[in-house]
């Protein structure tokens, strides 16, 4: 590795061109510029710059000692390339490593130690893939995988632990299966279920013990099943109750 130097004006990290070995080919045809684009330079931006210019390059350095080299040399190496780079000692490169591995291959990444790794693997990994993610030990991975997780098997997760979990299984579970949720012990998963049920599955809803998912089933609900909620001790239960009763009277010869 090539003496550090640090230029004198800003001690901006600077390598020494004479031990370079690019020093009488991309130095001399302006490929490289010493504190600005430099692989040999301690400094993600320099070398970032350098690698993002002459891509053909980037392979050399997929096993650099230098962790930085290596998880931007992935950004721009060969994708082919970066597989064996799946079990790096470092997170940094693994994570890059997760952002350019061909699809087929993201199966690799799905048990690694850093969550960052396992929530890119959830975002690209093929649908038919992320049932083995669900029961991820992170709720972020968990996040991602009920976002993409096919609706049909989105069953498999509403009784998932973590509610941020649970609300993104609400937001898609098929209409079918969503009254498997109602009793749900978050309010916010509750309120996602009260805005998507049909009308005829709100009855049940209607004796939620929070007054805004009743609110909600009360607006939606047949008329028939909330006429007893005329005496609901909420005044904005009672109050949409009324407008909806009120409304259905007008209607009547």
């Amino acid at each position: 590795m090539p003496h550090q130097l640090l230029c004198e004006r800003d001690a901006t990290p600077a390598a020494d061109c004479a031990t370079c070995p690019y020093r009488d080919s991309l130095l001399r045809a302006g490929g490289c510029q010493p504190g600005d684009v430099c692989v040999q330079a301690m400094s993600g931006r320099q070398i970032d710059r350098f690698l993002k210019g002459n891509t053909e390059l980037a392979e050399r350095y997929i096993d650099d000692d230098f962790w930085e080299r290596r998880a931007i040399a992935v950004r721009y190496a060969p994708a082919a390339a970066v597989a064996r780079l799946v079990h790096d000692g470092d997170e940094v490169v693994r994570r890059a490593v997760a952002y350019r591995l061909p699809l087929e291959q993201l199966g690799l990444l799905i048990n690694d130690p850093d969550r960052e790794v396992r929530i890119t693997v959830a975002d690209r990994l093929a649908p038919s893939g992320l049932e083995a993610m669900v029961n991820d030990a992170d709720y972020m991975v968990r996040v991602y995988v009920a976002r993409r997780l096919p609706e049909g098997r989105l069953f498999r997760m509403i009784c998932d632990p973590d509610g941020q979990v649970r609300k993104e299984v609400a937001k898609r579970l098929p209409l079918a299966s969503l009254a498997l949720m109602v009793h749900d012990i978050e309010l916010q998963v509750r309120q996602i279920i009260a805005e998507r049920l049909p009308p005829e599955s709100l009855v049940i809803m209607l004796d939620d013990p929070e007054w805004l998912i009743r609110y909600l089933a009360v607006d939606k609900a047949p008329l028939g099943a909330i006429e007893r909620l005329l005496q609901d001790p909420a005044a904005e239960v009672r109050d949409v109750v009324r407008r909806r009763l009120g409304e259905r009277d007008e209607d009547l010869p």
